[in-house]
């Protein structure tokens, strides 16, 4: 053998150590041109445990082969690593290459040399980012054992520090996340793939695999459990196999109690927002909690509380301005003995064309707030050409096209988003796709896609509904109007997305 030998010798253990089949095992690269080392560095670490893990050995016969082996297995311990082998230093060039291309700064590299003349201690350890440096001639079984519980230690604490850096960060993303979410169902399905994501950090069989769980809220006039979500086994079974007796009694002992905790394998969290529905966590697979995951779990419980709180208020001040501007919409409708259900309509389909059209769901939420504001401006119409049943003269008409930039004054100077999206829908919903429309004549694109939406239901709805000036059109006469009214006075593309959804259309407008 090339430069030295190693000594072989029994490590004998104080206890007898059962042979039993480990899940998990630290993964130690042998990097040697001398098959031998490989043969001999096996048998003397055969029996070597750390942490419940025993070691599964790769082999790699070269400097480059080794490279490929880093490279393809990112959670490899250890290396042990021949300095001589194809070129004289092609350790040195395998070392460097790790922590400069692969940026893996956790691999534990052990400099192994049966020729230390060739790269001295010294310069190897000042020049190069290695763990150890060891001559094979002083590599007996107790060393290597040694030189082997040393890099695996400082492997696993490394491993450890970015775990910690990992689940730091899906902590930060997690709370700011969650206090964006303003949908209950949304708010309890992001609560759960969090911190069931920051609980699975490792792959390490004695941490936590607390992936099945459930949020349940306790409905006071039925008194049972219902589902609000579900992960891990829970997610394919229904409500009956998920919440069984014993999950009932341990949730019913929270709700007693008016606490969380932690039962066995079961964590049990309890939330009681005030003048809401008590809301339950259940989680599973808890038995290898540590003391910190535990902390964290309750911390991170009482965040859920603040955030379900929070949510409750955003959508209380959300569910009032939508009400009061339905209600403004009304107004306006009930002035002009119109439909009063019009504003509703308006608004659902607006909803849906802006899906359709691409438009995020909040943004659309935001429009069919918003659409019901679209005549505010004809507060300011007088009675005898908002209510007359005749055709208006050109002065009259002139005076009701006013309604718009109207409108547009009256909301433009709110601080709220709902109510600027309401001051360009007032402003811009007569605009049409050729530029013949009014208050500003706008054409294409021009036009705000919140106005070019709004026409489209405003005019639809308008037409399959009695007016004081005219009877209700057939929905087949308003669907023509509709298709010829695409590239003139309507967005083509909205009018293609309109007969798309042709079929919810009739239903919202209860054709």
């Amino acid at each position: 053998m090339k430069g030295g030998i190693i000594t072989v010798m029994k490590f004998a253990t104080k206890e007898k150590i059962e042979e039993k089949i480990y899940s998990e095992k630290w993964k130690v690269l042998i990097v040697d041109d001398e098959p031998e080392v490989h043969n001999i560095t096996k048998v003397v670490l055969k029996e070597f445990i750390f942490e419940h893990k025993k070691l599964e050995f790769i082999s790699a016969f070269s400097g480059e082969e080794a490279f490929e082996k880093l490279k393809q297995e990112t959670d490899i311990a250890v290396v042990l690593l021949d300095v001589v082998m194809e070129t004289n230093d092609a350790g040195l060039i395998v070392t460097q290459r790790v922590r400069d291309e692969l940026k893996n700064n956790k691999v534990r590299i052990i400099l192994r040399t049966g020729q230390p003349g060739v790269a001295p201690e010294r310069d190897v350890i000042l020049n190069y980012d290695i763990n150890d440096y060891k001559e094979k001639t002083e590599l007996s079984s107790t060393k290597l054992y040694s030189s082997m519980i040393t890099a695996i230690r400082s492997y696993r604490d490394l491993s450890i520090i970015e775990q910690n850096k990992v689940g730091l960060k899906k902590i930060i993303t997690a709370a700011r996340t969650i206090f964006q979410i303003h949908s209950l169902k949304l708010f309890v399905e992001g609560v759960l793939t969090q911190l069931v994501s920051i609980l699975n950090l490792s792959h390490d069989p004695t941490h936590i695999k607390a992936s099945d769980a459930f949020f349940t809220i306790l409905n006071d006039d039925k008194n049972e459990f219902e589902l609000l979500t579900t992960t891990g086994k829970f997610k394919s079974k229904d409500q009956l196999n998920i919440i069984t007796p014993n999950i009932k009694e341990l949730l019913k002992e929270a709700s007693v109690k008016k606490q969380s905790f932690f039962k066995d394998d079961i964590y049990i969290g309890f939330f009681s927002p005030s003048n809401h529905t008590d809301l339950f966590l259940y989680i599973d697979g808890c038995s290898k909690l540590n003391q910190q995951d535990r902390d964290f779990i309750d911390i991170f419980s009482n965040d859920i509380l603040v955030a379900y709180e929070n949510i409750h208020l955003h959508n209380e001040i959300i569910d009032t301005q939508k009400e009061l501007i339905a209600k403004l919409g009304s107004v306006v409708e009930n002035r002009s003995k119109e439909v009063a259900y019009h504003v509703n309509r308006v608004a659902k389909v607006s909803n849906l064309l802006a899906v359709g059209y691409g438009l995020s769901q909040d943004e659309a939420n935001k429009i069919e707030m918003a659409s019901p504001m679209h005549d505010i401006g004809k507060v300011a119409i007088r009675d005898d050409i908002l209510l007359k049943p005749d055709i208006l003269t050109k002065d009259e008409f002139e005076t009701m096209k006013s309604h718009s930039k109207i409108g547009y004054d009256i909301l433009k100077c709110g601080k709220r988003e709902i109510l600027h999206t309401a001051s360009i829908i007032a402003h811009q919903h007569h605009e049409k796709w050729d530029g013949t429309g009014y208050p500003q004549g706008l054409k294409g694109e021009e036009i705000h896609i919140y106005g070019r939406i709004t026409a489209i239901a405003d005019v639809f709805d308008a037409l399959t509904y009695e007016r004081v000036y005219k009877e209700a059109w057939p929905a087949e006469k308003a669907f023509a109007f509709i298709k010829e009214g695409s590239g003139k006075h309507f967005d083509p593309k909205l009018v293609d997305i309109f007969f798309d959804n042709i079929d919810e259309i009739k239903k919202i407008s209860n054709l």
